[in-house]
């Protein structure tokens, strides 16, 4: 079983930043892919960004050089800095663990992150 844990989240100004952060513990296999998805009301969730234990990472087109993701294997976390925020980035955030070798998928908790003046 593998527990993922957010935080991070907030209510921000358009054009601000926030860093959301997701440790994970459990049984945790070497390769594994962590990232993050959102969801917005009456939305579907939709992929933001991705990183694989190696390092590859992918973004949805709206976030792109703007937000960036990183991870620490040793600490089992990614992060999700997230810069030049405007309104429509608005939603909660959900961690998420894909474990390569059973395609078992983990979700977190949700964190919300508002952007509005």
């Amino acid at each position: 079983q593998v527990q993922l844990v957010e935080s991070g989240g907030g209510l921000v100004q358009p054009g601000g930043s926030l860093r959301l952060s997701c440790a994970a513990s459990g049984s945790i296999f070497t390769l594994y892919v962590m990232g993050w998805y959102r969801q917005a009301p009456g939305k579907q969730r939709e992929l933001v960004a991705g990183i694989t234990s190696g390092g590859s990472t992918n973004y949805a087109d709206s976030v792109k050089g703007r937000f960036t993701i990183s991870r620490d294997n040793a600490k089992n976390t990614v992060y999700l800095q997230m810069n030049s925020l405007k309104p429509e980035d608005t939603a909660v955030y959900y961690c998420y663990l894909l474990v390569v070798v059973t395609s078992s998928k983990y979700w977190g908790q949700g964190t919300q992150v508002t952007v509005s003046s």
